[in-house]
């Protein structure tokens, strides 16, 4: 029976499986093999020499995949630490306020995230909407905090926050009130549930939430061109400019598999300290 089921399962599940083979893996594939073509290549009919890996070296294109993991590591370990509470408050406290709080985040996302930066850029550009009106009201005014690594991770904090806190929320709620509750009975500090009880059981959520917003943060580009003026340089800004500029398709296609690979051996590492059946609702 449990073989048929098996079976039966993977029957179904072959309509998507070749809509993912087509739509997402055959352009990967494409886009390996175009990493090693020689350089200037635009066919995939050339001798393969993979010296657009050594580029990646001579050329110094590791400083900017590790402004993008950095700033990813760094806004991830924000966000975790802001969305921690109101993620609680949604799971545990606010009951039917959480819908209206829902639904103010994720009308947030209606919007598309360029429009949503370049806000920001009006609001704290010199002479803008804080700083103009605070010099026209006061007589005094600011530095713009604008073009440089600060805000930055501000508009990757602001652009990702909905990708935390609902991950966050659903593993904060798996918690149960009763575990916590028998913690507290039996003398346990606040700290000690929180460290003891909360982190552990709420952790599915707590590692999909980091994976998502490390993932999208590394692979972000509006952030640093739009708020930081390009004050910084990200991996997917120099695979961006080797495609359309650079006309460099094999180092294009180079940067892009060293970065896919690096944050997949992230995103595996991550996925293996969690169960995987939990997460799905599956029982073993």
């Amino acid at each position: 029976m449990q073989r048929l089921n098996n079976k039966l399962g993977l029957f179904s599940a072959l309509p998507m499986l070749s809509i993912l083979a087509i739509a997402f893996f055959a352009p990967l594939l494409v886009v390996a093999i175009f990493s090693s073509m020689p350089p200037k290549v635009f066919t995939l009919t050339h001798i393969p020499d993979f010296s657009a890996y050594s580029v990646f070296f001579q050329q110094g294109f590791y400083r900017s995949l590790l402004w993008s993991l950095g700033a990813a590591f760094i806004s991830t370990v924000i966000l975790l630490v802001v969305c921690w509470p109101l993620a609680f408050g949604m799971a545990k406290i606010f009951k039917s306020f959480t819908l209206v709080l829902t639904i103010a985040v994720v009308m947030s996302l209606f919007v598309s995230e360029n429009i949503r930066l370049f806000g920001w850029v009006l609001t704290l550009m010199k002479g803008g909407l804080i700083e103009g009106h605070m010099r026209a009201w006061l007589g005094i005014g600011f530095d713009s905090p604008l073009y440089g690594v600060p805000v930055i991770v501000f508009g990757l904090v602001y652009a990702y926050l909905p990708f935390m806190l609902f991950p966050l929320a659903q593993g904060i709620a798996t918690v149960p009130d009763d575990a916590r509750q028998a913690a507290a009975d039996l003398g346990a500090s606040r700290w000690q549930i929180f460290a003891q009880i909360d982190v552990p059981l709420a952790a599915p959520g707590i590692v999909v939430g980091c994976l998502l917003c490390f993932v999208l943060s590394a692979g972000a580009v509006a952030e640093s061109k739009i708020l930081g003026g390009q004050a910084i340089i990200t991996i997917t800004d120099d695979i961006e400019t080797a495609f359309t500029f650079g006309q460099d398709w094999p180092l294009g296609s180079a940067l892009s598999v060293i970065f896919i690979a690096i944050v997949s051996v992230f995103a595996l590492l991550a996925i293996s300290v969690v169960d995987l059946d939990k997460i799905m609702g599956r029982k073993r």
